[in-house]
């Protein structure tokens, strides 16, 4: 099968969760099929990114859009009536571009990466496959209440827009997909369980146990310019660390991931570092006793929780995050719904060492026996076969 691919970024570096899944799914996805890559870009390709994504395609195209036109698609969009982050990505010169591709290759499916490429394909009669990832109204709504006042008008604005425009999609493809059960249950269409669940895996051949020295108690990994990352940064670094202290310390927190914005970075002191890019991020997961995600907004499957348990380290995590992880509270994690709870589990944790093995054992287990990528997109392959044969 011939499968047209396109995505609203190049999925390489792997550094945003939406290009690790892209990247792995057309990873495995060019096992048995043709792939034709077609990723939108708004700012300088990296150096590698060609060189790791050629041998699962056949051909790459980058369609470019400029900041001047992105300016004048949010205009567009506005009176439009479309979310901003679908107008932010169409562009009508990148539109012709993947007209002629389609044209010229003929392929048997397209598959779309979340409701931001939709536009571009709506009018397609090839059968289709959208991949929802996340529910980003509920993502929306979520930051809406945390928002600077000045911006509460402009998220409650794109909230109803995106609750408008996931339902509206939802009959443009033949298939649709999401990561979890919980993200789904937010998608506002009334034929909403047609949508299949795709979950995320865990590359197990990297993200293993490593023998590393502990050089801090506690870890958090992510894209440090996401929102959703910066909050819980700040949530951790802010009231869940002082309440630490209070017992131990000298307890470090390490902040790790690329893009860390002001506000994070705003955190550093003498017991907490704040990396930004790093070459092999395993190494930060290795070198804390404890790997927390305390996610307060945003929505999807955190990939972070994902590679920490896979790498034996206990967790511990919010209601919000483990709802789409779906590990048990207390033998595969540890969940925490207030500042002191998640104090309580860090000191617990690093206290009860026996307990804190326990976890990470169990939690290792769970990843290995539920999130797989192969098996993810095999799924998501029988999908897409089933419906180009009809």
């Amino acid at each position: 099968m011939k499968i047209l691919v396109l995505l609203p970024r190049v999925p390489f570096p792997l550094e945003k969760g939406d290009k690790l899944r892209a990247f792995n799914h057309i990873r495995y996805l060019s096992k048995n099929n043709e792939i034709i890559l077609c990723a939108l870009n708004d700012s300088t390709v990296h150096p590698d990114a060609i060189k790791n994504l050629q041998p699962f395609c056949k051909s790459i195209h980058i369609l470019n859009i400029s900041k001047v036109r992105i300016a004048w698609n949010l205009v567009a969009a506005f009176f439009k009536g479309i979310p901003f982050q679908t107008g932010y990505f169409y562009n009508k010169k990148a539109q012709n571009k993947l007209d002629k591709i389609i044209e010229q290759e003929k392929p048997d499916h397209i598959f779309c990466q979340l409701l931001r490429v939709a536009e571009y394909v709506k009018y397609q009669p090839i059968p289709k496959t959208l991949d929802y990832q996340d529910v980003f109204s509920k993502g929306v709504e979520r930051r809406i209440e945390k928002a600077p006042f000045y911006l509460k008008p402009l998220f409650r604005a794109e909230y109803k827009r995106l609750i408008k425009y996931e339902n509206q999609v939802f009959s443009w493809f033949d298939n649709k997909t999401i990561i979890s059960k919980p993200d789904r249950d937010f998608i506002p269409h009334p034929e909403k369980e047609k949508i299949e669940i795709i979950p995320n895996g865990v590359d197990y051949e990297f993200f293993k146990p490593l023998n590393r020295e502990k050089e801090y108690e506690v870890v958090f990994i992510g894209n440090m310019g996401y929102p959703p990352n910066v909050n819980a940064a700040e949530f951790l670094a802010r009231e869940i660390l002082p309440l630490v202290h209070q017992s131990k310390p000298g307890a470090r927190l390490l902040l790790a991931g690329a893009s860390p914005a002001k506000r994070v970075l705003a955190l550093q002191t003498d017991k907490i570092q704040v990396t930004g890019w790093v070459d092999d991020i395993r190494v930060c997961y290795a070198k804390a006793r404890i790997f927390i995600a305390p996610m307060q907004i945003g929505t999807g499957l955190q990939n972070k929780l994902l590679e920490a348990m896979a790498m034996k380290i206990p967790c511990i995590t919010s209601p919000l995050a483990n709802s789409a992880l779906g590990a048990k509270d207390g033998i595969e994690i540890l969940v925490g719904n207030n500042p002191s709870e998640y104090a309580a589990h860090i000191i617990n944790l690093l206290e009860n060492t026996t307990f804190a093995d326990e976890i990470a054992e169990a939690g290792y287990r769970f990843v290995i026996g539920n999130y797989d990528w192969e098996q993810a997109t095999s799924k998501l392959e029988e999908i897409m076969v089933k419906s180009t044969k009809l």
